[in-house]
């Protein structure tokens, strides 16, 4: 009787696949990551030209907005309700959504139309991502997984270099086949979505168990696209609304009366929650959220200002700015392939782990120590073991929360964590940025007295009021001139400025923005300090042997007999 049990639950187990078969289903998988890793960076090197073309320079932030909020909020929802209709079916619908919010775009013709086609593009990228962890989770054992999830990494900031080189050239393209440059920016991604369609409907043929009498938790999911919507929002335009300022202070309060709602509904809803509050009973479940979170603001963060200071302190244009980041990216990637490959073979993650965040912050503390400096031969360096260290560090955080949970909850917990991930990412740039710009008209303002003073800076501003032809740059000459030094702090809002400018009489503007950047480098080194702190009180968890579907037979098995 033992035998012929035995032999039942042998046969209802998924036969592992080869490592050809995996290759075919990760290559479709990969190829929507790099349609929304891609589609990012286009559309932000795209937007000024678009923006200009509809009249709506001063609305561009909303197109950006509306598209994050909706790829954030969407993923719990495709965790869940993936493991109740299959990854499969779900990762075709991502995909449909994205490519005809792509075409939508492509057919706006106003800012407003296009924040609202932007949404629906997020609602389908939210599904692309976490869906992508989460079937590579069922079709691969942890101990490999994560060599695979090196792959995933290294085109997703890939991506971000080949990104504004294609929006660059369409966007400077005034048409295309008869088709407005910037508008291909939108078009591109159906191509490579129907191939990334075809690709996974024809290999993606994992062996799920339907899950009968499953509630869907539609009331959870209403309240928390209330709730985070406006968190979201204001953490975007905080900084230009005003923090204290009745639109901030509303977007707070509905955040959090919605919060304690949302919780409240999770709690009825049991097992048929959207986000099932015993997972988060699990001490370590809980602290991989916060390592997520962290995380998410380490990697967005200081991938948002290090070109920023190459574009402001050093003075380079966005092309040579992306050269610039090249260091940076090449430290990404390979880290993410070292980390998977240590993972691979020893089937180990803590001690590499701990040594990466330790690289990530030093080289945070780096930044700070080097700002102002314009001497590549420092400052590329640090950036590469920047990005080394965060490769590293990012890459066992979503595996071992895989792990944590039984294998049934495997979409739940890779939601979770790209959730927080995606949540720590927004509310680190806000903070990171709001402290930028708080800080930077001081600096100027100190900077600037300082110089007016020096009769060498003063004759730089005579010869630059004759040989300045830029309105912008002659203002800000005049006012200098006349001992108004505070007008200087207008350049925060319009540092394109500083390109007109001669060196003599924009460095002390510049080193006034290194100084402030400085600062908020030093805050991103103390937020590393802590998550070094957490994943070092992160008891190590055991990868399983097996993939995400075959853990998951061998608990239904075990559950039955």
């Amino acid at each position: 009787m033992a035998d012929r049990t035995a032999v039942q639950n042998s046969e209802s187990q998924p036969a592992a696949l080869t490592h050809r078969q995996i290759l075919y289903i990760v290559s479709g998988l990969l190829m929507g990551i790099f349609l929304i890793a891609m589609e990012q960076t286009v559309v932000a090197t795209s937007i000024r030209v678009i923006a200009d073309d509809f009249g709506g320079y001063s609305q561009q932030a909303w197109v950006t907005t509306a598209y994050l909020v909706t790829s954030t909020i969407v993923t719990p929802f495709y965790g869940k309700l993936s493991g109740v209709f299959g990854r499969k079916p779900s990762y075709l619908f991502a995909v449909t959504v994205f490519m005809a919010g792509s075409v939508a775009c492509a057919c706006a013709t106003s800012m407003y139309q296009l924040a609202v086609f932007r949404a629906v593009q997020g609602i389908g990228a939210g599904g692309l991502s976490v869906l992508a962890f989460t079937i590579l989770g069922e079709i691969v054992a942890p101990r490999e997984r994560a060599r695979y999830q090196g792959y995933f990494l290294a085109v997703f900031t890939g991506s971000s270099v080949l990104g504004p080189l294609i929006g660059g050239f369409l966007s400077n393209s005034h048409t295309i086949a008869g088709i407005t440059g910037w508008r291909w920016a939108f078009l591109i991604n159906v191509p490579l979505g129907l191939v990334a369609m075809a690709v996974v409907y024809k290999v993606l043929n994992i062996q799920q168990a339907r899950r009968d009498g499953v509630r869907i938790d539609w009331t959870g999911g209403m309240v928390l696209t209330v709730t985070l919507a406006p968190a979201l929002v204001v953490a975007q335009f905080g900084q230009e609304w005003g923090w204290g300022s009745v639109r901030s202070v509303v977007c707070f309060v509905v955040f959090g009366v919605g919060t304690l709602v949302f919780l409240w509904i999770e709690k009825r809803m049991s097992e048929n929650a959207l986000l099932p509050l015993r997972i988060f009973r699990n001490p370590r479940f809980s602290q991989g959220t916060v390592l997520a979170f962290i995380l998410g603001a380490l990697v967005l963060a200081p991938f948002s200002l290090v070109p920023q200071y190459f574009q402001v302190v050093l003075g380079a244009g966005p092309t040579r700015a992306g050269v610039l980041l090249l260091p940076m990216i090449t430290g990404t990637i390979a880290g993410a392939l070292t980390s998977g490959q240590i993972i691979s073979r020893t089937g180990q993650y803590r001690v590499h782990s701990l040594v990466s965040a330790i690289v990530t912050m030093l080289s945070m503390f780096l930044l700070y120590a080097v700002a102002g400096t314009e001497n590549l031969l420092v400052l590329l360096p640090v950036t590469f073991a920047f990005g080394l260290g965060i490769g590293c560090f990012s890459q066992p955080i979503t595996l071992v929360m895989q792990n944590i949970l039984p294998a049934r909850d495997l979409g739940v917990s890779t939601a979770a964590a790209t959730f927080f991930r995606q949540i720590g990412g927004t509310a680190g740039v806000a903070v990171l940025l709001s402290i930028w710009f708080a800080l930077t008209p001081t600096a100027i303002a100190h900077r600037v007295n300082s110089a007016v003073q020096h009769p060498a800076f003063r004759q730089e501003l005579a010869r630059a009021a004759n040989g300045t032809t830029d309105r912008s740059a002659r203002q800000l000459v005049t006012a200098l001139r006349s001992g108004n030094t505070g007008a200087a702090q207008d350049v925060v809002h319009n540092t394109s400025v500083l390109q007109t400018l001669p060196d003599s009489v924009s460095y002390p503007l510049r080193q006034a923005f290194a100084e402030s950047m400085g600062t908020v480098f030093l805050v991103a080194a103390g937020l590393a300090a802590i998550g070094l702190v957490v994943l070092a009180c992160w008891k190590p968890v055991s990868l399983r042997a097996k993939a995400g579907t075959q853990e998951a037979a061998k608990e239904r098995a075990a559950a039955e007999g």
